[in-house]
């Protein structure tokens, strides 16, 4: 965790009622004028204008522009008045730092040019990191930073999940066979590729906070599929190797997965600030879980912004209800934006979340009941 404390003047730490401050602030529990609430994949797919700008520039090469990733982080902010921009990028942006070769393709997702499936693969990596790969997006960080009224979130692939797109060599599901086959038969070889992917992750989010982002988030998309002993045994240690390589900058961490409610306890013992909730937990019981030391984020499920209105509304006054006012509590989809979501429908949702989620200046200093 990070550690850090009310009486200092770092950002999220101003007044209750600055709404520039409302996401940091909960990401530390302290107290805030109203709920905050942004959402994964917030910056494009169901918004028009990222579709527009889609048909003319590829993702990597929207991604490789710093200033049209800026344009496309600012968006959501605008549009739906969201608490936190993330900036534009993509998990395996980082990846050509180890000299990794990935390909981005529409309706596959990211495609590896050499899969790492043996000790001699994870030898022909570039032998130390190169930072240029992460300057693309930090300047987009620099340009979001000076244009936002909202903090800036930087992001990184967590190393398992990244070292599922590795081995897989594309379309990584909870199964991955070619990385499961290698956990049993080279352990020590998965074990030094996730150290690498770690110091990877550092490097990138290090870029992004010297850069102006105000707080991080890990996804480890994929960890879901594991057993606790899993991953006790090989993501833990470089979970805790990438989190003491940020302690010294002070930022709050999120760490994200998929499918992770039979780990939440184990993620949370792990480290981060901030834990992320799918929809397949009750957020009251995801918050027990995790315990009262850490903040939680979600967790609407995402298909359920297709439906009725009606059935949106409760479902938000739900999760609001198991926060129960709680310090420490942003409100976010269990995973990323749908591409048919009506845009109109998510800042409808933003405003019932600020609303329904009102504190006023003294919100009640609760934490989550102990079993």
């Amino acid at each position: 965790m990070s550690g850090l404390s009310g009486a200092t003047a770092l950002p999220g730490q101003s007044p209750i009622g600055s709404a520039a401050a409302r996401y940091l602030r909960a990401c530390r529990r302290l107290p805030v004028d109203t709920t905050p609430v942004w959402f994964m994949r917030q910056a494009g797919r169901a918004l028009p204008e990222y579709r527009a700008m889609r048909h003319r520039v590829s993702l990597e090469a929207a991604i490789a522009d710093p200033a049209l990733a800026a344009e496309i982080t600012l968006l959501p902010v605008t549009r739906l008045g969201v608490d936190a921009a993330i900036v534009f990028a993509d998990i395996t942006t980082p990846l050509p730092g180890l000299g990794i070769r990935v390909q981005l393709v529409d309706g596959v997702g990211p495609v590896v040019e050499a899969p790492v499936r043996s000790a001699a693969d994870l030898d022909r990596l570039a032998p130390a990191i190169d930072p240029g790969a992460f300057e693309p997006t930090a300047a987009a960080v620099r340009l979001v930073r000076d244009a936002s009224p909202v903090p800036v979130i930087g992001f990184a692939g967590a190393p398992f999940t990244l070292a599922c797109y590795l081995v897989e060599g594309a379309g990584a599901r909870t199964e991955f066979p070619n990385l499961r086959r290698l956990m049993r038969r080279e352990p020590a070889t998965v074990e030094r590729l996730l150290d690498r992917l770690a110091d990877l992750a550092v490097g990138a989010l290090r870029a992004q906070v010297e850069a102006g982002a105000a707080a991080v988030q890990l996804f480890d998309s994929w960890v879901g599929g594991l057993s606790p002993a899993d991953y006790r045994r090989f993501v833990r240690p470089p979970m805790r190797r990438l989190l003491d390589g940020l302690g010294d900058l002070g930022v709050p961490v999120t760490v994200f997965g998929i499918g992770t409610a039979g780990l939440l306890g184990e993620i949370a013992a792990t480290g981060g600030d901030v834990i992320g909730l799918d929809w397949r937990v009750d957020l009251g019981d995801g918050w027990q879980r995790v315990g009262e030391g850490r903040a939680v984020q979600g967790n609407l499920d995402p298909w359920l912004l297709l439906g009725p209105w009606p059935e949106i509304e409760a479902a938000t006054r739900a999760i609001l209800a198991a926060a129960g006012g709680r310090p420490g509590h942003i409100f976010n989809l269990g995973h990323g934006v749908h591409p048919e979501t009506d845009p109109d429908v998510l800042r409808r949702l933003v405003d019932l979340v600020h609303e329904a989620g009102s504190r006023g200046a003294e919100p009640p200093n609760r934490t989550p009941k102990r079993t």
